[in-house]
């Protein structure tokens, strides 16, 4: 078993023991997300820290998502509670790339492909994304790239 997935197991055990309802809830979701991947596919297959950590990034968008779905429908408890899932799963991701850190980045991705203008976008991502590798949403990434590119 991979280091986080034990992490996150006796995380939920101990969160259990404190009767912490969001966190419990929170990495039970995780959980059966991580297994769920696990078994898709044609065999199953134990995930990596960094395959887990995909799909924490994945969950906690889907809860910001769904945050602003449930304030835009007027829902403010319910959008607070997916907040609150959104700040554990948080706890668990690399920390996040500032604007100015994003901005070198992609700056010196530029600089390696050589690229000038929107068209090369692709080239671009495919040297940035491996080098911030859950540590920046995939929408600022491509924001960035688009306004360095002059688009």
């Amino acid at each position: 078993m991979s280091g986080l997935k034990a992490t996150l197991k006796s995380d939920l055990t101990a969160a259990m023991k404190a009767r912490d309802e969001v966190r419990t809830r929170t990495l039970r979701m995780v959980l059966t997300a991580v297994s769920n991947e696990e078994v898709a596919g044609e065999s199953a297959r134990e995930l990596s820290d960094d395959e887990i950590v995909k799909v924490i990034t994945r969950e906690a968008k889907k809860r910001r998502e769904a945050a602003e779905a449930f304030d835009k429908g007027g829902r403010p408890e319910k959008a607070a509670d997916e907040r609150a899932e959104g700040e554990v799963l948080a706890g668990y991701l690399p920390a996040q790339l500032t604007d100015a850190e994003l901005a070198e980045v992609v700056a010196a991705a530029i600089a390696e492909t050589g690229v000038g203008d929107v068209k090369g976008m692709g080239k671009v991502m495919k040297v940035v994304n491996p080098k911030i590798a859950g540590r920046a949403e995939g929408g600022r990434v491509a924001a960035e790239v688009k306004r360095q590119l002059g688009a």
